[in-house]
């Protein structure tokens, strides 16, 4: 490939690995850690069914999407991750799939994607589609085939323990009432296995029939122009299908004993040649095992099976209602950029549909700091090492909806999760103050465009509620105040995108144990920004001696608060500074 063939940040790179005198400390060309376009990317996450609905049914749709590509474009991201939206019943919001090549109809039809497609692609955006199979619906045909008999063709599609031989080894559900994952189907004497959902039976990926399916369906929309696939569940595929029993406390690390199973890497090799290889595609697991180990198995270059780590460690720092310490913010942050300097390529993000809003877990969603703590939130993630993914509504500071009953959630992990609650007798009012605090719906809620009734939203009647503070928080209150959260997001990612310190650089945190403010450089080819972030409600100073603070990149506040190298940061104020 010829440099004029690249894009002009990737071209500009490559020639500058060309002077001998490059810093070896700052220098991403090392062996297993070349460019690519995909490091280059900001991804912007859609959840379809409350993005936009162009038919008034109350659920987004593609069509909407198609009809806000153009504000999407406006963001100034390079590629769309959008979640399922193939055939599926529904129990758990489109991942669970009745069939892989079909679009959910109350999503649109197939003529609807590809315009779609066509529409990112015209605007010089990729699209990453969401491919989920570790488990299938329990109404797709191989699982009806699979459960009508033990002699049926489709029988090991799905890992299936004959009654006759007793109850199988307990293995814990994500979404059970029960935590169960072993259901018993009368109709042939035997359990089938649901790591998640009763109607998300698991794929046998120790057949290779299925397998090959799965590189079928790849291929199939491989050829339709997708340009990368997000792998839903992937670290659960493979699995010692004798099914041993879990040792004690498994329940403290369930990824250890549940993930990056005995033939994970065969199977994610013979997908990189069957698929990976031969299109113009990159894959992200969802999940990154339990260790640094594990996760460079994935994604190593020499490796040949994925492309960029998508671990939970970051996110999984807010579980209950006593939130997070910064401590551990940098040091979590820190310590995977680190393990992944030399090889390997991380994902960054603080949200996605599997939590609840990210101004609400990490900044401060109150009126007086929900503004400058989203627009620090954002300059963080967009100024890592690291792919950043960027969640809808967070570019506009969307919060949490706090539902106060059981019956206004739609999420099967809230409902079941009260139902496993009241079976044991457990706490309900601390698991529902929880749940309003850290509920999956909290991140779904509609997307807020304006101040017209449903935010604009939909003419009908929204599958879920509009947050109530959609006539202060929408897109077109932000568009034309140039202070806002929305325009701080889109001189970010334009910084980001043009500012190859901040995708390759090294990183270096600054002053670690400072208790409000979180400090660091990026540093390429003698260039080296500088990023401070007080994640504080209060005022906070620090001292920068040895750096040039004159030339300011980004500022979330319109002061700057500097005497003799001491920075004082107003409340969540964010700050990044080009020092070299």
């Amino acid at each position: 490939m010829t440099i004029k063939h690249l894009t002009p940040l990737l071209a500009a790179f490559i020639l500058s690995c060309s002077s001998p005198n490059q810093p070896a400390e700052t220098s991403p060309n090392l062996p297993g850690n070349e460019p690519h376009s995909w490091k280059e990317a900001v991804i912007y996450q859609i959840y379809p069914r409350s993005f936009k609905d162009s038919d008034g049914d109350g659920v987004g749709d593609l069509r909407g999407i198609i009809n806000q590509l153009d504000y999407i474009k406006s963001l100034g991201i390079t590629m769309v991750w959008i979640n399922p939206f193939y055939a599926s019943p529904n129990a758990d919001n489109g991942y669970d799939i009745s069939d892989y090549r079909a679009i959910q109809p109350e999503f649109g039809n197939m003529k609807d994607f590809d315009d779609l497609l066509k529409g990112l692609h015209e605007r010089d955006i990729k699209f990453v589609m969401d491919l989920v199979v570790n488990h299938s619906s329990d109404e797709h045909e191989w699982f009806q085939q699979s459960r009508s008999s033990r002699d049926n063709p489709y029988r090991d599609y799905y890992h299936w323990w004959p009654a006759e031989k007793g109850k199988p080894n307990y293995r814990w559900s994500f979404f059970d009432p029960k935590g169960e994952a072993w259901k018993y189907d009368s109709l042939t004497d035997a359990y089938y296995l649901h790591y998640f959902a009763q109607k998300q039976p698991d794929l046998n990926w120790e057949n290779p029939k299925v397998r090959q399916e799965v590189y079928d369906i790849m291929k199939f929309w491989a050829n339709k122009g997708v340009d990368g696939f997000r792998l839903d569940a992937f670290q659960f595929i493979s699995k010692d299908t004798t099914f041993p029993p879990l040792p004690e406390g498994y329940e403290k690390n369930v990824i250890k004993y549940y993930g990056m199973g005995p033939n994970i890497h065969p199977y994610i090799k013979e997908m990189h040649d069957e698929v990976l290889s031969k299109y113009n595609v990159f894959a992200v697991s969802e999940g990154a095992g339990s260790s640094f180990e594990d996760a460079h198995a994935l994604v190593d270059k020499d490796r040949d099976e994925l492309q960029m780590a998508y671990h939970f460690e970051a996110v999984d720092m807010v579980r209950d209602l006593s939130g997070y310490t910064l401590d551990t913010f940098k040091e979590i942050h820190s310590r995977w950029d680190s393990a992944f300097t030399e090889k390997g390529w991380l994902s960054v993000f603080l949200a996605n549909h599997d939590k609840a809003r990210m101004v609400d877990r990490f900044g401060n969603p109150s009126p007086q700091f929900r503004a400058p703590s989203i627009k620090l939130l954002n300059t963080f993630i967009l100024s890592m090492r690291g792919t950043p993914y960027c969640y809808y509504g967070d570019e506009i500071g969307m919060t949490n909806i706090s539902f106060d009953s059981i019956e206004q959630y739609q999420d099967i992990a809230a409902i079941n999760g009260y139902k496993k609650v009241v079976t044991e007798g457990g706490d309900i009012e601390q698991y529902m103050a929880e749940l309003k605090f850290l509920s999956r719906d909290n991140g779904r809620t509609p997307m807020q465009w304006d101040a017209s009734e449903n935010a604009g939203f939909t003419s009908g009647t929204p599958w879920l509620p509009v947050n109530s503070n959609y006539r202060e928080i929408n897109v077109a209150n932000q568009s034309s105040a140039s202070n806002s959260c929305l325009n701080h997001f889109k001189e970010m990612v334009k910084l980001r995108l043009n500012t190859p310190s901040l995708i390759y650089g090294a990183y270096q945190i600054i002053q670690p144990n400072h208790e409000t403010i979180y400090a660091y450089t990026r540093s390429y080819e003698g260039e080296e920004y500088l990023v401070v972030l007080n994640f504080s409600k209060k005022q906070s100073s620090i001292q920068l001696e040895g750096f040039d603070l004159n030339t300011v990149s980004i500022n979330n506040y319109e002061v700057l608060n500097i005497s003799d190298k001491n920075l004082t940061l107003e409340p969540y104020q964010a700050i990044i500074f080009k020092t070299r």
